[in-house]
């Protein structure tokens, strides 16, 4: 009988952010240290996959434990109304 290869998907959340200088900067807040960047939201997209998957096996060589995924987690951008006053903007 043919073995099966079971593959588990774990979703976390990244953040993506506009680099100054042009591309994206990424962060996974859920795995700490791990920053990542792209010149496209799409080759930054492809390189936080690879560094989540790389962090992942790294705990995993090293028998620390995985996050627990975002599965039920959802993160989106809210937009508020505030009144017209000064404040200081990073």
């Amino acid at each position: 009988m043919a073995r099966k290869i079971v593959e588990k998907v774990l979703r976390y959340n990244a953040v993506f952010e506009p680099a100054e200088e042009g591309g994206f900067s990424v962060t996974v807040p859920k795995l700490p240290g791990l920053v990542t960047e792209g010149d496209t939201f799409e080759e930054a997209l492809e390189m936080v996959k690879d560094a989540i998957e790389g962090y992942l096996l790294v705990l995993q060589e090293q028998k620390e434990r995985i996050p627990d995924p975002d599965d039920k987690s959802i993160t989106a951008l809210v937009d508020v109304k505030f009144p017209n006053r000064k404040f200081a903007t990073t």
